[in-house]
């Protein structure tokens, strides 16, 4: 049995729901998360959560349930909307994920560079949840820390 929680945070359509799933080996659809979702071992936070800095203290409260950190970087967005090492803030362990490595327009170096200014030093794991790229060691990783 696994004790502990993962908490995902990242941006509006980065593909934490989807990750969720993948996680957990759940092949039902994916669904938009409208608030904090807890689905067995994960808590999947809605990207707006991340999107405006009125939510960040919901974060950092919603962190104190869990004990890992991922923080989601699309690797199609040019974008990082997270301030300047903000996974310092968190009491628990972050870890960086870059997701949507499949996709054409996918730019894993320069996702690497926008995750960075978040996680200055954490590790960063490259995941597809359409080929399953990562997802395993992923989730080793996630549950060494539960």
């Amino acid at each position: 049995m696994i004790k502990g929680k993962v908490m995902l945070i990242g941006p509006i359509g980065s593909g934490k729901s989807t990750l969720t799933k993948r996680l957990l080996k759940d092949p039902s659809p994916v669904t938009k998360t409208q608030a904090l979702s807890y689905s067995d071992w994960i808590i999947d936070t809605p990207g707006e959560y991340s999107e405006n800095p009125m939510f960040y203290r919901s974060l950092i409260a919603t962190s104190l349930e869990a004990r890992v950190l991922l923080v989601i970087q699309d690797a199609t967005k040019a974008l990082q909307s997270l301030p300047p090492n903000f996974s310092g803030g968190f009491p628990i362990v972050p870890l960086g994920v870059i997701t949507k490595i499949d996709l054409p327009d996918a730019d894993i170096v320069r996702a690497e560079r926008l995750l960075r200014q978040v996680l200055p030093h954490q590790a960063i794991f490259r995941v597809s949840s359409v080929t399953f790229e990562g997802v395993s060691e992923l989730r080793e990783e996630i549950l060494r820390h539960l």
